[in-house]
């Protein structure tokens, strides 16, 4: 499926997959450059300083599953909704013409966006079409509603921002805790789980916003020709959409996965295990879906 689909240098060089590769985690302009540069391309020194979004360190994902007993479930955060993996109500797109699909969830200020358009995941000029290209920028903390709705403006019928709206597995409403500490880090720590070192610092200071159903932006907004990639930084929900995601029938659209995860005790329902969190990746995989390893960089 991704052989069909993956065009010129999007695709993944020969012998560097990230599913067979046994180096250490690199921030994504420096994975984009090491799978998409050609050979006689230097790469760039790897950067050693850059850190997790969220935590301390780099470590394995058994490693994150930790400190489920610090906290008591009456105190904790719940799940707002249960997984949708399919709805017959859900309108499929009439659109013919296939294109870059860029769907970023955690869109903060659109910065991830901006290093798509700036070639960092591999030239916009190589998508289908021409170098067409459509993006949805999902940002649940209302501080970036303004810079998101600059860019809908400034790329009309091109960029989509789903402003102060958490993404999730499910559509409903959700409280969702800001980080107000980490002004040079874009906020990076606001989360829907009330267990977030960085809410908590903030005094669990909460908004109420609706949720978006990752599947269903996939299933309403992409075609089998479109080359697709997702981005998820959404603080601890990964632990709750990844398994709804890998069983959705939409998921085999997706072409390449960037997953940053963080320790599974800011997960709301609390009901995947490392192992179901593995074996969602492994089922994506199985479907063609490339998932490289990753984390951002600090901004």
């Amino acid at each position: 499926m991704v052989a069909v689909r993956v065009f010129a240098l999007f695709a993944l060089s020969s012998g560097c997959t990230a599913a067979n590769s046994a180096v250490a985690p690199a921030p994504v302009q420096q994975l984009a450059a090491e799978i998409l540069a050609p050979p006689d391309v230097v790469k760039p020194a790897k950067n050693a300083s850059v850190v997790l979004r969220g935590a301390a360190s780099i470590v394995p994902v058994q490693a994150l599953a930790s400190a489920r007993a610090n906290s008591t479930d009456s105190q904790k955060s719940k799940a707002p909704c249960q997984c949708v993996s399919s709805d017959p109500s859900w309108v499929q797109t009439t659109r013919t013409t296939p294109k870059c699909i860029f769907i970023d969830l955690g869109a903060a200020d659109g910065n991830t966006f901006q290093g798509f358009l700036s070639n960092s995941y591999g030239p916009v000029s190589n998508c289908p079409s021409g170098g067409q290209w459509e993006a949805f920028l999902v940002e649940a903390n209302p501080r970036f509603n303004a810079p998101l709705q600059g860019l809908a403006a400034k790329y009309p019928g091109s960029v989509h921002a789903m402003s102060s709206t958490a993404a999730y597995m499910c559509q409903a409403q959700t409280s969702f805790f800001l980080d107000t500490k980490n002004a040079g880090h874009n906020y990076w720590g606001s989360s829907m789980s009330n267990t977030h070192p960085d809410a908590q610092k903030s005094g669990l200071e909460k908004v109420t916003v609706p949720t978006a159903n990752i599947v269903r932006i996939l299933a309403e907004n992409t075609i089998p020709g479109d080359w697709v990639m997702l981005k998820m930084d959404i603080e601890g929900s990964e632990w709750d959409v990844m398994p709804c995601i890998a069983a959705a029938p939409a998921s085999s659209l997706i072409d390449r996965f960037y997953i940053e995860t963080h320790p599974d005790s800011w997960s709301l329902s609390g009901t995947t295990t490392p192992a179901m969190y593995e074996a969602a990746q492994a089922q994506l995989r199985s479907k063609g879906v490339d998932i490289p390893k990753y984390f951002s960089q600090t901004f």
